[in-house]
């Protein structure tokens, strides 16, 4: 049991090698308010007097003081090297390797590292003083005087000294493998004691709180510390240790302690005889030594536990890092096969990190595909933009000085590629699209690879590069592609072509000529329903006779319009009736009161859909047009015709092109870029003159690789104590 305080020592001491406060270790922490004693318990512990002494805050950093029994035969501490071969006692700072021999020089250097650290006028200071004082006649403990808890600022204290100090004393007792000490005046009411206050906030069940009682020999006359020391007032499970401290007179004229102890025992036994036993100095010092093991066992395990865990965290922050480089060559011609694979798998799919939190990479290229460029040329109403004015004007243009018998197919090619071009800007937006996708799959290739460019950010910076340069140069190529696919599209208006077929054929039914009986039934029906015209009984009579016929062969085309109609995406809806998602980015498609495809109510809304990125609006606007007057009965069945020509054939080539541009991206620039993204990364950056340049790594990097290799290294000794000390306790 006697081992285990030094095993915590040796742990204290291999963290306190890389800094470290990362490891909470057993410690008894010294808690009281300003003057209440703290620093005279500590000294008479030790048995030598040691530390700053006088009037007001004179503790204004927090001191880890490790007690170390050392016997005469003790080769491990004891050096001839430093004259502690034959001394009885000695001490030593942290900050420094010199042994201090003689204590009022250990004293003063406590001054003067306060000083130098918290200045000269009362300040405090959050960074601990850290002293080993090696003894023939101390029993091993660990101790942390801190600064007495104090109320009004006094010198250049800042006006929230009180929440500072308490800041910096919840930070030591907080530690769970802590021991708390509270230290309280016998002169003072317990009831008001800050110390035990605070102890009872941190541990409400006093599994680890001590009470010590100082300056008994202070109390007033005719009263005593028996129902204090014996837990009547304020009961603390681990118990209640009174002592007699010396007094500012005695310390100014160098009262030595061992006299103080034999004063203290005679006080004790004259004052409180059946208690003199279970107070005093030496039981004080032996109950905390036996409190500090039994605690440092039951924590032994955790501390294993905790140690394991964070050495495998620092393993593998050490791994992220890297190895030093040493053939720069061959680490630079890795690296780069790494980026290019990892940059292809994120493309494909396979990479070994797959984002949960947005699409990315061949994930995004696909919607990019499917839904901002499939539904943008979707929501494309083949007749948007085009008046039945402009139709007109464009049949009365082709026919010349002619009046025209027939519908001219001039007409219908000339108004169809004036459709169809609007199909090319948004086939060019969606190359911008995947060429902004595949530049940002730089920043997406895998933690492994975004690992190493921020270890060597020159050749990241040189990498961006040539990915960059790369899909500039595949840019125009696939730009030209596309422009030639609409192109295609617009050199040659195929009226052969099968599905166009089926249209053309019901040309002839909507060209029939006025003699015709149905169609002056039609027109007599149309002026009846003109407030001005007024229509004799005969002809209202021919036109009930002539209803029933007439009402079949409209049938007729609607239901073979309708079929027509549902074979095609888009065809009956307008932009302004697509889908919710396009619906809030598209501009509104013109109205057309007398097109079919205008009603809004056969258009589902699907609010539940979520787009898992920002939709992206493809489309220029299209200005709104307006019927400046009513058409003749000829011109509107001419326009019924090319209307009907013109969306028959424009779905063709939506459909066409709905297919072709996608493959077109991915032939020329996507597949391109995977199949010579390596050789171009090698041709640019694998020379041997530039390697070292290229895999300079940044200071950070190297910083950080240090604090991680010196941490594990502390941890797998910190490991390897704690399993000695287990293995020979059988725990």
């Amino acid at each position: 049991m006697e081992a285990l305080i030094p095993v915590i020592n040796k742990l204290q001491d291999v963290f306190n090698t890389v800094g470290s406060d990362s490891i909470q270790l057993p410690q008894i922490v010294v808690l009281g308010s300003q003057s209440s004693g703290k620093s005279s318990v500590i000294e008479s512990v030790v048995g030598r007097s040691f530390l700053p002494r006088g009037t007001g805050i004179v503790t204004r950093r927090p001191l880890i003081l490790q007690l170390i029994y050392s016997p005469l035969d003790d080769r491990e501490n004891r050096s001839a090297e430093n004259g502690t071969s034959n001394a009885e006692e000695w001490g030593r700072f942290l900050h420094t390797k010199k042994c201090f021999t003689d204590f009022d020089e250990i004293r003063k250097e406590i001054e003067n590292e306060t000083e130098r650290a918290a200045g000269s006028n009362k300040g405090i200071c959050p960074e601990p003083i850290n002293l080993k004082i090696f003894s023939t006649h101390v029993v091993n403990l660990t101790l942390v005087d801190l600064p007495g808890i104090t109320k009004v600022p006094v010198g250049d204290q800042p006006e929230d000294i009180e929440a500072q100090i308490k800041d910096l004393v919840l930070k030591y007792i907080e530690n769970p493998n802590s021991i708390i000490l509270a230290v309280t005046a016998a002169n003072t009411d317990m009831a008001t004691s800050e110390a035990l206050k605070l102890a009872k906030d941190v541990d409400p069940d006093g599994r680890r709180t001590l009470a010590v009682v100082t300056k008994l020999d202070l109390m007033d006359a005719g009263t005593d510390a028996i129902d204090i020391l014996c837990g009547r007032v304020i009961p603390v499970k681990l118990g209640i240790i009174g002592v007699m401290n010396r007094s500012q007179k005695d310390i100014m004229d160098q009262k030595h302690i061992d006299e103080q102890m034999k004063d203290e025992a005679a006080f004790l036994q004259r004052k409180y005889p059946t208690l003199a036993t279970r107070n005093g100095t030496p039981y004080l010092a032996k109950t905390l030594n036996r409190l500090l093991m039994h605690h440092i066992r039951d924590c032994l395990p955790d501390l294993k536990t905790r140690v394991n865990i964070m050495a495998t965290q620092f393993q593998s922050l050490l791994n992220s890092y890297g190895e030093d480089v040493s053939d720069k060559s061959q680490t630079l011609l890795q690296i780069i096969t790494k980026f290019a694979s990892a940059y292809c798998s994120t493309i494909e799919g396979t990479a070994r990190n797959i984002e949960t939190t947005e699409l990315c990479g061949g994930a995004r290229i696909c919607y990019i595909f499917h839904e901002t460029f499939g539904r943008t040329l979707d929501s494309i109403h083949p007749l948007a933009g085009l008046s039945k004015m402009d139709i007109l004007t464009a049949i009365r243009n082709a026919t010349g000085p002619r009046p025209a018998l027939f519908v001219p197919e001039v007409s219908f090619e000339l108004l169809v590629k004036r459709q169809i071009r609007r199909l090319e800007e948004p086939s060019l937006r969606c190359v911008e699209l995947i060429h902004e996708e595949m530049q940002r799959i730089v920043q997406h290739c895998g933690n492994e690879v975004q690992q190493e460019m921020l270890r060597f950010p020159k050749l990241h910076e040189k990498i961006v590069d040539v990915v960059t340069q790369l899909l500039r140069r595949r840019l125009p190529h696939t730009n030209v592609m596309v422009e030639n696919i609409v192109a295609i599209e617009l050199a040659y208006i195929n009226t052969k072509h099968p599905d166009f077929h089926k249209d053309a054929a019901l040309v002839p039914s909507l060209l029939k000529s006025d003699s015709d009986p149905y169609s002056q039934i039609n027109l007599g029906q149309r002026r009846a329903n003109t407030p001005r015209n007024h229509m004799s009984p005969q002809v209202s009579a021919h036109s009930a006779a002539s209803q029933q016929p007439q009402q079949q062969q409209n049938n007729q085309q609607q239901q073979y319009s309708e079929a027509h109609d549902q074979n095609h995406v888009g065809e009956n809806s307008t932009p302004s009736m697509a889908s919710t998602w396009l619906s809030n980015i598209l501009p509104p498609a013109p109205t057309r009161p007398d097109s079919i495809e205008n009603s809004a109510s056969n258009t589902p809304v699907h609010n539940n859909m979520v787009s898992p990125v920002k939709p992206v609006n493809l489309l220029p606007d299209v200005p709104a047009n307006h019927n400046p007057r009513r058409l003749t009965d000829k011109e509107q069945k001419d326009c019924d015709v090319i209307e009907r020509l013109i969306k028959s054939y424009f779905y063709i080539v939506r459909k066409s092109i709905q297919d072709s541009v996608p493959k077109a991206i991915m032939h020329f620039l996507v597949n391109y870029v995977k199949d010579n993204l390596q050789s171009e990364l090698v041709t640019h950056l694998y020379k041997s003159d530039r390697a070292e340049t290229l895999l300079n790594e940044s200071d950070h990097i190297a910083v950080r690789r240090k604090e991680a290799a010196d941490m594990l290294k502390a941890l797998t000794r910190a490991n390897h104590i704690i399993s000695e000390i287990r293995e020979t306790h059988m725990w």
